[in-house]
């Protein structure tokens, strides 16, 4: 149990990094054509780009299934319940905090999320697939920090 946990939270921090990859190299590059409806404004709640999240979480409840049934590969299950971990930790920062697509009352004065709100603002302010920064969702340099 213990090494299932390790394994999960491995991957939940490891996927940042892979996040972050994906962002500026998928998204911004072959995968546009996706994700540019989530720097331009577009009609009505769902975008093109939530098929990413439909994509992701296909990968994740794979991984969870495969380990679950093949004995030699249980160590999978553990790395989908990371990136499922990843996922809603991203849903509710991204989707809910930063672009408030579920209307909620959430101010803050913590430092931290000051932080990476404020670097994914910066990262929106271009809205062509060249020119960006701040690729990441869940860390931030201290750059981005109010001076």
């Amino acid at each position: 149990m213990l090494v299932n946990v390790v394994i999960a939270l491995a991957t939940l921090v490891t996927m940042e990094g892979v996040a972050w990859f994906t962002h500026k190299y998928i998204m911004h590059g072959i995968m546009w054509n996706w994700h540019h409806s989530h720097h331009n404004h577009h009609k009505g709640f769902f975008e093109v780009n939530d098929l990413f999240s439909v994509v992701f979480s296909f990968v994740a409840t794979g991984l969870v299934v495969v380990g679950m049934e093949v004995s030699s590969l249980w160590f999978l299950a553990p790395i989908g319940a990371g990136v499922t971990l990843y996922g809603i930790g991203y849903f509710v920062f991204h989707d809910v905090i930063v672009h408030r697509r579920i209307k909620i009352n959430f101010k803050t004065k913590n430092p931290y999320l000051l932080r990476i709100m404020r670097a994914h603002y910066v990262h929106h302010k271009v809205h062509t697939r060249e020119g960006a920064e701040a690729f990441g969702f869940l860390y931030a340099p201290k750059k981005y920090d109010k001076k």
